[in-house]
């Protein structure tokens, strides 16, 4: 009958989107966007020398010697960020469907990408400094740990175009959770050294190497690795 509201199951299928539909592109290109905005604020947060005399090599070599601190943490914020695309970029290969709820994480976690070129200007501006350590590692954490809520809600809802076995999502899920840990141990150890704290960072590519002989038969099939 016409002014009758349409069953709980209807209104459920109006919030979600096909793979190809208009929304879920809508969202993705958006995603994309915001993933090269914080990429790309990352360069701009490092101020070009201004010296007096403009022909000399020493007074300009020292200054992009001050600007060491910054253009360490621009490549080191460039690589963690394009690794977050890469992982969104494989985690939408994955959906068959978004929803409300769904584009909602998302949206949170593009709000901690776009926050990143903040931290990243701390750590240039303070790398000694156990504080901007800390907030950049906090940072960085939260971004893995939304990657994380979004994947096990894709996972439980059915919103994947390949429904995995529990062993493969168990088994990504712990690589998706390993920055968590590693940027978080990192914290501690700014506090006596900011170099070992990035070396802490560094270990998590050997440790995810070596996860590669826990994975579950099938992995690179559901997860498109």
């Amino acid at each position: 009958m016409p002014g009758d509201k349409p069953p709980a199951e209807a209104e459920g299928a109006r919030r979600r989107y096909e793979r190809d539909s208009v929304e879920f592109a809508r969202v993705a290109t958006f995603s994309d966007g915001m993933f090269a905005i914080a990429m790309t604020l990352l360069v701009v947060g490092i101020e070009v020398p201004a010296i007096p005399d403009t022909n000399s090599v020493s007074e300009l070599w020292d200054e992009i010697a001050d600007l060491e601190g910054s253009l360490i943490s621009f490549f080191i914020s460039f690589a963690v960020i394009g690794r977050y695309w890469l992982a969104h970029h494989e985690f939408f290969g994955q959906l068959k469907w978004l929803d409300t709820p769904q584009i909602g994480i998302n949206l949170i976690y593009l709000c901690f990408i776009a926050f990143l070129p903040f931290p990243t200007g701390l750590l240039g501006n303070f790398f000694e400094n156990p504080l901007a350590f800390t907030i950049y590692a906090v940072s960085v954490a939260v971004v893995s740990g939304m990657e994380l809520v979004g994947f096990r809600r894709a996972h439980r809802k059915g919103l994947l175009l390949r429904p995995m076995p529990e062993d493969v999502y168990r088994w990504g899920a712990m690589l998706s959770f390993s920055p968590v840990v590693f940027f978080l141990a990192s914290i501690p150890v700014a506090f006596v050294d900011s170099t070992l704290a990035v070396l802490v960072w560094l270990l998590m590519f050997p440790f995810q190497a070596i996860a590669t002989r826990w994975k579950p038969e099938g992995a690179d099939y559901y997860l498109g690795h």
